[in-house]
């Protein structure tokens, strides 16, 4: 039986998404009937109809509840969030700059909690919600030049699994997506040259389309899980992922 995913009167809302994944799964569910709202602090790369787009810096938590609160007051509601905002300067620890680390922080981190905050009182109120945070193999692994990006996703795991036993008796499910090494311009700025090349010539890399599939699958009823991790990672789970 061929499943579809149907979001029609739903509405999500994507940190980072003018680019990469979460551009490519705020038009997946713009196609599914839903209505996306994209948090960026860059200019989506294609607009698509059913997609809307906030300049919103995440790691300034009023900029934050002010966008939610304009989305709730358009749309009467928020279904999902989809919390993949981030940043991944190449910097070694000997030579990281406070404001780089804090940074980096700042929006990887901080920005998944102020979003998150901010969706909480409408999903509460209508008990129901889907929440996804973007980890990295990384937090696991490690990566040289690559700490504070590192330190960041290890810290998203332990607070999505926090703050799933925290809703879980709101009926809103909170899990972890590992989407696994994704061409996407951010992968391309950490990754130059002979870098990417290995990853090619290794796992392989692929395509943020790729990614959708498993996104909508943990936004849909079809996941009855919480507190959970879907790693998308190609069975290379050994040579990390992005």
């Amino acid at each position: 039986m061929k499943a579809t995913f149907d979001a029609a009167g739903e509405v999500l809302v994507v940190t980072g998404g003018a680019s990469g994944i979460g551009a490519a799964l705020a038009h997946a569910y713009a196609r599914a009937g839903g209505a996306a709202v994209v948090y960026d602090v860059q200019a989506p790369v294609q607009d698509a109809p059913g997609v809307e787009h906030l300049m919103v810096d995440v790691s300034d938590r009023a900029a934050v509840l002010a966008a939610t609160d304009a989305v709730l007051k358009r749309h009467g509601r928020i279904d999902a969030l989809v919390a993949g905002a981030a940043v991944q300067p190449r910097t070694s620890v000997a030579d990281m700059d406070p404001a780089e680390w804090r940074r980096t922080l700042a929006v990887n981190l901080d920005g998944v909690v102020w979003a998150a905050q901010a969706v909480l009182p409408a999903m509460r109120a209508a008990r129901s919600g889907a929440i996804v945070v973007f980890a990295s193999g990384l937090a696991h692994m490690g990566r040289a030049q690559a700490s504070a990006y590192a330190a960041s996703k290890g810290a998203l795991i332990a607070f999505a699994k926090s703050l799933a036993a925290e809703v879980a008796e709101d009926r809103i499910r909170v899990n972890t997506l590992f989407p696994g090494v994704i061409d996407t311009p951010q992968f391309r700025e950490a990754n130059p040259g002979d870098e990417r090349a290995h990853w090619l010539a290794t796992t392989g890399i692929g395509a943020p389309d790729d990614v959708v599939g498993p996104l909508l699958f943990l936004l849909s009823p079809a996941a009855t899980m919480t507190g959970s991790t879907l790693s998308r990672d190609r069975a290379f789970s050994t040579e990390g992922d992005a």
